[in-house]
């Protein structure tokens, strides 16, 4: 995929988001791996004005090219893609459902069988860090490990992917679950299913490529 074709899509992916209701405003950022860095974002500008050329290339040593700045989440895009070479793709939301779990510091279970697209048995909420900041970088790398989403508390949602495409279905995906959760949660404690099953539904996944290429 060309430069300009690459910006395009990291656009039309912000344009998705809040077409879905997957986020609102300004608030998501969305990136994608390109070259020896990566292209980001800019900070605070309505997805509708954008343009490729509004799309910021940051290499991995944190110095930005491009009009403006740089989406102030640009630390844990970069250090997803930096520490996670099958990743090349990272989207950030402001989900409503996947942000109420996380405004409660609550990660999401083996409720359903479908968290396992996120890579294991759990999707996890990471600790708070106040945003931009790299001690949420930190957090958040150390609620990936092992997985493709995780919760943000007292924020939103990550997910990553091989492709814009891949990163963007997986946060829809985590949102349909914690719209679920939430919803379970409001006539009782639901059941959780067991590891052994998990480990099953995981082994059973990998045939069928859940999240993994096109």
């Amino acid at each position: 995929m060309n430069e300009h074709t690459l910006r395009q899509n990291i656009i039309d992916t912000c344009l998705s988001m809040n077409a879905s209701g997957l986020n609102q405003g300004t608030s998501g950022n969305v990136s994608a791996r390109y070259k020896d860095g990566m292209l980001i974002t800019p900070s605070s500008m309505p997805y509708a004005d954008m343009r490729p050329k509004d799309i910021i290339y940051m290499q991995m040593d944190g110095t930005a090219h491009g009009d403006h700045n740089p989406s102030s989440e640009w630390r844990f895009h970069r250090d997803i893609l930096r520490a996670r070479p099958e990743v090349n793709a990272v989207v950030h939301t402001h989900a409503v459902y996947a942000t109420m779990l996380a405004l409660v510091e609550k990660s999401i279970p083996a409720v359903h069988y479908m968290v396992a697209v996120a890579g294991g048995k759990t999707i996890r909420c990471c600790p708070y860090a106040t945003f931009g900041t790299q001690a949420l970088s930190d957090f958040v790398l150390i609620a990936l490990k092992d997985r493709l989403a995780c919760l943000m508390a007292h924020h939103g949602m990550v997910a990553c992917g091989v492709s814009l495409d891949k990163a963007l279905w997986l946060a829809t995906e985590v949102e349909t679950l914690a719209h679920q959760y939430w919803g379970a949660l409001q006539i009782g404690a639901p059941t959780v299913l067991s590891d052994a099953e998990m480990d099953r539904v995981i082994e059973k996944m990998k045939s069928y490529n859940y999240g993994k290429g096109d």
